[in-house]
């Protein structure tokens, strides 16, 4: 296990763009499988070249931009999801509302009538029903 540790010393090992890369060549290569389509198994096994080569990479800086640029593309994908996620668990305790001047998405707790809201971001206040 030593001999492991020393081999991947300075290497820039799985971030979150390999374990996509992995994933996406994993359902590849399943697909390929399942539909009888050969060449698009190499496809997969190019992928997982490429997710081996940015494992071990010493190249740690250009591994990470990399991964920065893949998360700046990714993050309004997953923080929408985030949100949606947040609102579905919190849909009968809470109603969403967004600010008429600066849009800003506020949560107030329902079942409270009608109330004055203060946006936290421009300081507008507005009546909303809870």
């Amino acid at each position: 296990m030593k001999w492991l540790q020393n081999f991947m010393r300075g290497r820039y090992g799985v971030d979150q763009l390999n374990f996509f890369l992995l994933i996406l060549a994993i359902v590849i290569m399943v697909l390929a499988t399942l539909f009888r389509i050969p060449f698009v198994s190499w496809i997969s096994v190019l992928l997982l070249v490429l997710s081996y080569f940015r494992m071990f990479s010493r190249n740690v800086y250009k591994r990470s931009a990399e991964n920065t640029k893949y998360l700046r593309m990714v993050y309004p994908i997953t923080s929408r999801w985030k949100s949606l996620k947040k609102r579905w668990k919190d849909r009968k305790t809470h109603k969403y509302l967004k600010c008429p001047n600066c849009k800003q998405e506020m949560r107030v707790p329902k079942g409270k009538g009608e109330i004055t809201v203060t946006c936290p971001k421009c300081r507008t206040k507005f009546d909303a029903k809870s």
